[in-house]
C-alpha cells in the first residue's frame, strides 16, 4: 500500500491516462511521467477501430497533439481535457501575477483536480474554484496573500 511523503495519507489517485499519481488528502503529485507501453484499440459504432491512450509529447510539455477533424473518439474525455487546461492556464496567470512558485501552482492544479474529480466544479464560476484553489495552497503553505 502506498502512502504520500507529505501527509502520510493512503488514499492515492493513480491515473494512468495522465501519467501521474495524486495524494487526494493533501494534493501532492507523488509521480508524473507514469508511462504505459501497452496499446488498446476499441471498435467504434461504424466499424472502425481507434487506438485508446494518450500521446506523449516528446517536449514533455503535457500537451496532446489533434489526430485531425475526422477523429472523433472520447468527446467528453476531450472536454475535460479542455476544462482541465483552460484551468491550468487560469491559475498560471493569476498565481504569476500573486508571484507564486511552480510548486504552489502546480499543488493549485492538483486541488483543481481534486475538486473537478469530486464534481465540487459544477454550477461554480471557474475563477472562484480557482480562486479558491490557490487561497488554499497559501493557507497550507503559510503564504501570506491577498487574493
Amino acid at each position: 500500500m502506498r502512502r504520500c511523503k507529505n501527509c502520510g495519507g493512503t488514499d492515492i489517485d493513480v491515473d494512468q491516462a495522465r501519467g501521474d499519481a495524486v495524494c487526494m488528502g493533501c494534493g501532492s503529485v507523488l509521480e508524473d511521467n507514469i508511462i504505459v507501453s501497452e496499446v488498446t484499440f476499441v471498435e467504434n459504432s461504424g466499424g472502425g477501430s481507434s487506438a485508446v491512450g494518450q500521446f506523449v509529447a516528446g517536449d514533455s510539455s503535457g500537451t496532446v497533439p489533434s489526430l485531425g477533424g475526422n477523429f472523433h473518439t472520447g468527446v467528453g474525455r476531450e472536454s475535460r481535457a479542455a476544462t482541465l487546461q483552460n484551468a491550468k492556464r487560469q491559475i498560471n496567470h493569476l498565481g504569476h501575477q500573486l508571484q507564486m512558485n511552480q510548486h504552489c501552482l502546480d499543488t493549485a492544479f492538483n486541488f483543481y483536480k481534486m475538486a473537478l474529480c469530486k464534481h465540487l466544479t459544477r454550477g461554480r464560476k471557474s475563477s472562484h474554484v480557482i480562486a479558491a484553489c490557490l487561497y488554499l495552497v497559501c493557507r497550507t503553505e503559510g503564504t501570506p496573500r491577498i487574493l
